[in-house]
């Protein structure tokens, strides 16, 4: 199979989440115009992200609901839990740990770690915080899948290097940072002021559309 671009990874995740929401409205097909509207994308684009995959639906009569949503499931690795930690128990990391709906999604949020030791020995959500130093061991013994990087921008290659270094191969970063992995590790970035920047065009080219229309 080709490689596959991580938007249409992306693309793939909304679909399954609203197909659980045509699920919940007790619809048993759906077309590929009905995915491509609550996407944001085209009815074409649409079949062109599951063409990848396979065969799904057929012509004329759209895509079975629950067979597709759980062919996603399979495809997106989420038949199995995995286990995460978040290295950097402050606002962002704290927040994260406490997000209810990554349990049911399938991500296990087992520990953090921090280098505070006001922090370290406390619990968030039940999830015990660890210490920094600790951290290589805990990866290993507790087999973790995913690592979460919530700490400052400076200590933030310093925190992947060691996760990698102990076979950590898939890493969540939402520190404000560019960082290097080695290949054969994932690695994502979520960078919030990039996504306010987007939102930021977004309403001044409104106004901007409103101004000319106004002229």
């Amino acid at each position: 199979m080709k490689k596959v671009s991580d938007s249409t990874v992306l693309r793939l995740s909304l679909y399954r989440r609203h197909l659980r929401e045509f699920q919940d409205q007790g619809r048993l097909t759906v077309s590929s115009g009905d995915l491509a509207a609550r996407a944001g994308t085209t009815a074409a684009q649409v079949r062109k992200d599951l063409s990848v995959f396979g065969t799904f639906g057929k012509r004329g009569l759209g895509y079975p609901v629950a067979e597709l949503a759980g062919a996603l499931r399979d495809i997106l690795g989420l038949r199995r839990p995995w286990r995460v930690a978040v290295v950097g128990t402050g606002r962002i990391g704290g927040a994260l740990m406490g997000y209810r709906e990554f349990r049911s999604e399938g991500f296990h949020i087992v520990l953090g770690f921090d280098a505070d030791p006001d922090k370290v020995g406390s619990t968030i959500q039940g999830i015990p915080v660890r210490s920094d130093d600790d951290m290589e061991r805990e990866l290993v013994e507790r087999e973790i899948d995913i690592v979460i990087v919530a700490v400052p921008a400076g200590a933030a290659q310093r925190v992947v290097d060691r996760a990698v270094g102990v076979g950590a191969r898939a890493i969540l970063n939402f520190a404000p940072v560019a960082l290097e992995v080695p290949e054969g590790v994932a690695l994502r970035t979520v960078n919030m002021a990039v996504e306010l920047e987007g939102l930021s065009y977004a309403l001044a080219e409104a106004r901007r559309d409103a101004h000319r229309g106004g002229e």
